[in-house]
């Protein structure tokens, strides 16, 4: 039962005196019954907040409903602890005030020298190791220990048996992670600190219930329960010196249902506090600052297929689309794979190369498929014309009976007179043999390699860029410390030449002060000056200062040009070496979205309806909560809909949209691809129309049947 505030939550009680006809609401995952809507309505929105914690494992922000799908599938893991050390490692937990994680190391160490009957372990046997299983304990002695083990091949399949002392076996490592151990030690006890077993497993593994003598003076009962009395006496005082600073204050906090706090002073008058956003989306109330959010805009339902085939559609042509180049298959678009499953003429070439290219890859893995294949006598090539064959071989071995009943229709040759339900159903168990293969695996840890390698690539090159940059920082302040003063004297040469422009009776003079600044810092001083002025001003204003001020000799007013012609070289550099971050990052990008593992949703609304962007196709997918519905958006005014009717104060909306703007251009780019891709389409089929009329055209030239005109440009030899 998942926890709420880490203690146990219990369920409403069913009302009393229901009538046969009563019209009641019953909540799915808890089955509670309420006769009041109100009171209905809150206990939804209360499993909905993310308050919850899986009891097993400990997780915690959970909704009520994902906390129990946390726990049954621990509970699941659990269950494949070893029962011969279930007895020792619950004499481990009675009554141990250590933390989890001390506590499952204790347990961990303790059984890492514990043998049992059918343990997998490694035994010495002629100068090595090699892999063996305990058949039976011959002798249990103090001394010594013999036990009966069969040696296993790397198939785990039995060679021979012989006796082994104990003494000769080694246990690499135990049967279980530490997280189904931490499962375990939550599943089998009541509370912690100290840890207390069930009642019903410790008598039933023979485990003493009594208080240990040492523990005595530290815990004491509470209605039946063990409390430890230093975390009661804690709690306590820091509880109480709690409610004296709300004295002192004046005022005291109640919490709702729906999560805002509400604070009451003496004269006990509420006054509501300002709710922290974002909040759970059904719990966001309209404020009078707020702008005006209009409803979701309705989706395109337009789909060739079934609605409940669309999800299979979806799926099936992604993973096509995603893993081509393993399947050597040259991708499709969703439209060509959609009509090419609603087509009854025959099989199209798109889906026999779809089946086939999964079929091979089966073969290829080497396991059951394979010698299915093998027990047929048949020769390891699937063409286009043995196809069928090879599929009616995969139905039989997976002996699911809504495939099976295919076989006949497949066999005579007719797989086109199927349904999509049936054509979907049998590609999408294809997929998931796919997904279980080794070769798939294989292939999935190898992408998620170049992409960790592409990753380190792309830090250590923002790495090294932040080590230049602090460099030629810290080298230009040496610089500017090591000239200040002359940077100072040009600043005070560039104003007296300023100066000198403004005052014609002291012309004269002047020029006698500028002459001998400038004569005085000869060399790199006056070089550096000179080029600072040819930067900060236009071309027409230098040559009015250099004509106004005396310069010591051509040589200098050379070298001041050659200096800021490297400057501007300098300049370019820069902004090609800008030029070339920004294609660095976008190759990164490309080469990331080649190696993409899975397609993840967008987001979720208020409603918790999912939102999905396959980049091969750029439409928005819409789909329901109970994923029965499903739409699309395929225009920029539409997405445009839809991110004005996203309210940021809700935690689902507020990532959706959050998404959907770090998408937006590239969303936009491909709508208005597709935009203008189906327009051309339109045209040509309105072209095929018109010919049509006037000379009989053929049929393979029409826009709409593109999918017959397929052709696997990577198909293997």
């Amino acid at each position: 039962m998942p926890l709420l505030k880490r203690k146990p939550f219990s369920l409403a009680e069913p009302p009393k005196d229901l009538e046969p006809n009563e019209l009641v609401y019953q909540v799915r995952f808890t089955k509670e019954i309420f006769r009041d809507y109100q009171d209905y309505l809150n206990h939804i929105n209360l499993y909905r907040r993310r308050v919850w914690v899986c009891k097993v494992t400990g997780k915690t922000s959970l909704t009520y409903e994902e906390a129990l799908v946390s726990e049954k599938k621990a509970v699941e893991k659990v269950q494949q602890f070893p029962k011969e050390l279930m007895a020792p490692a619950l004499h481990v937990i009675q009554y141990s005030m250590l933390s989890l994680k001390d506590l499952a190391d204790t347990i961990a160490e303790k059984l890492q020298k514990r043998l049992f009957v059918g343990a997998e372990l490694y035994g010495r046997k002629e100068n090595g190791l090699f892999p063996c299983k305990i058949l039976k304990v011959l002798e249990e002695a103090p001394e010594r220990i013999l036990y009966e083990v069969a040696w296993l091949d790397k198939n785990k399949k039995v060679m021979e048996s012989s006796s082994v002392n104990g003494e000769d076996l080694l246990q690499r490592k135990l049967p279980f992670s530490r997280a189904v151990l931490k499962s375990f030690i939550r599943e089998s006890t009541c509370r912690s600190a100290p840890w207390v077993l069930h009642d019903k497993l410790a008598r039933r593994h023979g485990i003493s219930t009594d208080l240990p003598e040492e523990l005595r003076s530290q815990v004491f009962f509470k209605d039946g329960q063990v409390v430890c009395y230093k975390k009661r006496r804690k709690n306590e005082e820091d509880r109480k010196s709690g409610m004296e600073m709300k004295k002192e204050s004046g005022e005291n906090k109640r919490r709702r249902f729906d999560g805002t706090v509400m604070k009451t002073k003496k004269d006990d008058q509420p006054v509501e506090e300002p709710i922290k956003y974002p909040i759970d989306d059904l719990l966001v109330q309209p404020g009078p600052d707020d702008p005006v959010f209009t409803d979701h805009p309705s989706p395109s339902r337009d789909f060739n297929v079934p609605m409940d085939c669309v999800g299979n559609l979806l799926m099936v042509w992604d993973f096509c689309s995603s893993f081509s180049g393993l399947l050597h298959l040259w991708p499709f678009s969703l439209e060509d794979f959609e009509n090419a499953i609603c087509h009854k003429d025959g099989s199209p070439v798109l889906l026999v190369e779809s089946h086939s290219a999964l079929l091979r890859l089966l073969i290829k893995d080497d396991g059951e498929y394979l010698l299915a294949v093998q027990k047929r006598n048949r020769k390891l090539k699937i063409t286009m014309i043995n196809w069928t064959e090879y599929l009616c071989d995969f139905l039989e071995m997976t002996k699911l009976p809504e495939l099976c009943t295919c076989m006949a229709t497949i066999k005579r040759g007719h797989y086109g007179l199927l349904d999509a339900h049936a054509k979907l159903g049998i590609l999408r168990e294809l997929v998931d043999q796919v997904l279980q293969a080794d070769i798939f695996k294989e292939k999935l840890d190898e992408v998620i390699e170049q992409r960790q390698e592409l990753g380190a690539t792309r830090r250590g090159e923002a790495l090294e860029e932040a080590r230049k940059k602090r460099e030629e920082k810290e080298q230009l302040k040496a610089e500017f410390g090591a000239n200040g003063a002359t940077d100072q004297q040009c600043v005070e040469s560039k104003g007296v030449a300023a100066n000198d422009k403004h005052s014609k009776q002291n012309g004269h003079a002047e020029k006698r002060r500028n002459g001998e600044v400038l004569s005085s810092h000869q060399g790199k001083a006056s070089r550096n000056c000179e080029s600072k002025l040819m930067i900060t001003t236009s071309k027409k204003k230098a040559k009015r200062e250099n004509s106004d001020v005396d310069l010591p000799s051509d040589k200098g007013k050379d070298s001041s040009r050659k200096e800021g012609l490297e400057i501007l070289k300098d300049d370019k550099r820069e902004a090609t070496k800008k030029r070339s971050k920004e294609q660095r990052k976008e190759y990164y990008e490309r080469e990331m979205e080649k190696r993409v593992i899975r397609t993840n949703p967008l987001g979720r609304d208020r409603f918790y309806n999912r939102y999905w962007w396959f980049r091969r196709d750029g439409r928005i997918f819409f789909e329901s909560s109970d994923s029965k519905e499903w739409g699309y958006y395929s225009s920029k005014e539409e997405l445009d809909a839809l991110m004005g009717s996203l309210n940021i104060k809700g935690e689902r909306e507020r990532e959706l949209k959050k998404h959907l703007e770090k998408f937006f251009s590239r969303i936009c780019a491909e709508l208005q691809k597709r935009s203008k891709d189906m327009a051309h389409k339109i045209a040509l089929e309105e072209a095929v129309l018109r010919r049509s009329t006037r000379v009989r055209a053929p049929p393979r030239q029409n826009p709409a049947k593109s999918f017959l005109r397929y052709v696997n440009k990577w198909k293997e030899d």
